[in-house]
């Protein structure tokens, strides 16, 4: 893959051609393809099967093509590229999280990293201190939570790698500088670990199928494929995390892993968004009072969905951020419908509504200024 491709005008030169009218013939394939997925129940195996053969077909569809002669292999990989996009983008809503298997995995994952994120420390994973850094930590962090923002396999991939590769460099910097002697995936996979745990990164399970079964087959190769493989695997630990996984004590990471239940349960989390999508996927009926009821109560009734009230600027950490600005938007919302609140409520008190019914026939106009009347015949004859 090259990441230094520019990605828009890559798709957006790959649209302009499809707008030519020479282009017919494959703009009825590619729509083809899409309508057809309509007609077969969801099975994400065989969509990913569908997708590499129809690239593939494409390909030699594109490079015999009259408006590609004489087009250069990188000319021809872009538009499969595009094509990829193209096609995934429309059909995303159906490949992605299609399952409510898929959906109960990333709620799993992401309640059990919520529960690590309390108490693991780059200590239990062995990550010597020469590798801990938490500026190039943050940063590979936040390019691995951008995965959920794109639809295109292309795209998410870029997030993992851009991820992967400030943890490299980081490496690399601390082999040069602090003349740490590099250990290859012993080094590497630990801090990928701990910097996933930190991260959370929505959806993870979803999005490493996703790219897994719809990402281009010949582009998962090299260093791609090292550091693709590397995200699974850290996917795969913190799934079967337990003590002997650590260096923790077992008595400990059961209680602390208690503890980060509790203090959950205290601060009032809401469930992940995936909650709400695998009750949805699963088709179950609400069982009485949702529990998205008795957080809003818990709102109005006290500060139970505020735990910092109390807090100290010492006392936060790195992992407080995500929960700060999730509890600062649902302020800034409620202040906000406050005030339209309160403004509607004041105009009311000076302005009287007039309610017409409406008959065949009848005319309405708009309110008429104090002391001004209008008269219908008048404005019939204009």
């Amino acid at each position: 893959m090259d990441a230094s491709s520019s990605q828009p005008l890559t798709f957006y030169d790959f649209l302009d051609r499809m707008r030519n009218p020479a282009s017919l013939d494959l703009v009825r394939s590619i729509k083809s393809f899409i309508v057809s997925f309509s007609f077969y129940a969801p099975s994400p195996e065989n969509d990913g099967k569908r997708l590499q053969d129809f690239l593939l077909t494409m390909e030699d569809a594109i490079r015999d093509h009259p408006l590609w002669v004489g087009a250069t292999e990188e000319e021809i990989d872009s538009a499969i590229e595009g094509l990829e996009k193209y096609v995934m983008t429309k059909l995303f809503s159906r490949t992605f999280a299609a399952s409510p298997e898929d959906a109960k995995a990333d709620q799993e994952i992401s309640e059990k990293i919520s529960m690590l994120q309390n108490f693991l420390r780059p200590e239990h994973l062995d990550i010597p201190a020469v590798l801990q850094n938490e500026a190039s930590w943050l940063l590979a962090e936040k390019e691995l939570q951008k995965v959920n923002a794109f639809k295109a396999p292309r795209e998410k991939l870029l997030c993992i790698l851009n991820c992967c590769r400030v943890i490299n460099n980081l490496l690399l910097n601390a082999a040069m500088s602090e003349n740490h002697i590099l250990a290859g995936a012993d080094d590497f996979l630990p801090v990928l670990i701990y910097v996933t745990i930190k991260a959370n990164p929505p959806q993870l399970h979803s999005n490493l199928k996703f790219i897994q079964l719809y990402r281009r087959q010949e582009k998962l190769v090299s260093e791609v494929a090292y550091y693709f493989t590397n995200l699974v695997s850290a996917k795969s630990f913190i799934v079967d995390l337990d003590a002997k996984s650590l260096s923790m004590d077992a008595v400990e990471f059961q209680e602390s892993m208690e503890a980060a239940r509790e203090a959950h349960k205290a601060a009032g989390v809401k469930p992940s968004p995936s909650l709400d999508r695998t009750a949805t996927l699963a088709g179950q009926m609400d069982p009485g009072p949702s529990r998205r009821m008795w957080f809003r109560e818990t709102d109005t009734r006290g500060t139970s969905n505020y735990p910092f009230m109390e807090a100290e600027a010492g006392e936060l950490t790195v992992g407080d951020v995500e929960t700060l600005l999730s509890l600062y938007k649902d302020v800034v919302t409620k202040y906000t419908n406050l005030c339209r609140a309160v403004k509607r409520l004041s105009m009311s008190k000076t302005e009287t509504p007039v309610l017409v019914p409406l008959s065949e026939g009848t005319h309405t106009s708009p309110p008429q200024p104090e002391g001004r009347t209008t008269n219908v015949n008048d404005k019939r004859g204009e």
